[in-house]
């Protein structure tokens, strides 16, 4: 008969097996609300870097385990007990990046990849403190939505900027944090979540946008332009 694995060896493993548990079901739960219907493995298989083989097998693992329906050549989606792991997990993440940028002055390009980390092991109640502390944000410093402690995630209809026409104007909302660079362009112009926005012009074929905020008027990429989320509003009348 097997023996249960003891010591700091056996710690360290079980913790990493239910890191990466934790990180399935994040992602299950991001492709979700991209996504219309089962999650494909080889859309997870690409998100996670892994290969469709690892991924099965730990897609079989976590049916087991209740997290999620998984069926072969269908696709994977999270049952109640697995949605609820993936809101926690990024809750946690959310509360550790508005911590390291607002209680700590880390740059928002750096928070990150610290939150990675640190998201699998943080305390139901350092999590809490962290919170109080910051006044429990309802959103982190790339304007992502901050699920509530009830693990309640409020999303909001926005745009992507790349989506706007030439006189629409908006609110810069959100942008992924996947992409350090990304943020560091946008920080060093001093464009952050929340700054309005008008859509001055677009080149063709793909080209830069031309988007004015309050600190001047922008030359944007289109794989920026894509990123960037914009809540939109009505035109002002003349």
């Amino acid at each position: 008969m097997g023996s249960r694995p003891t010591g700091a060896h056996g710690r360290i493993a079980r913790d990493r097996a239910s890191e990466a548990i934790e990180d399935y079901a994040k992602a299950i739960y991001a492709l979700s609300r991209r996504e219309e219907g089962p999650i494909g493995t080889s859309s997870l298989a690409e998100r996670l870097g892994v290969s469709p083989g690892t991924v099965t097998s730990m897609l079989k693992r976590m049916d087991a385990l209740g997290l999620l329906r998984y069926e072969p050549y269908r696709g994977v989606e999270l049952t109640e007990a697995g949605t609820r792991m993936a809101l926690e997990v990024i809750r946690h993440h959310r509360i550790i990046e508005s911590y390291l940028a607002e209680a700590l002055g880390m740059p928002w390009d750096r928070v990150h990849d610290e939150a990675e980390v640190l998201e699998h092991y943080i305390s139901e109640e350092l999590e809490e403190r962290m919170a109080a502390a910051l006044g429990d944000p309802s959103h982190d410093p790339h304007g992502d939505p901050i699920p509530s402690s009830e693990l309640e995630l409020a999303e909001e209809a926005t745009r992507p900027l790349a989506g706007l026409e030439p006189g629409e104007r908006g609110v810069f909302v959100r942008i992924s944090d996947s992409d350090p660079e990304m943020l560091r362009y946008l920080g060093e112009r001093g464009i952050a979540p929340g700054d309005r926005l008008e859509l001055v012009g677009r080149e063709p074929f793909d080209g830069p946008l031309s988007v004015r905020f309050d600190g001047g008027t922008f030359a944007l990429g289109g794989g920026l332009a894509r990123a960037m989320r914009v809540a939109t509003a009505p035109k002002e009348s003349s």
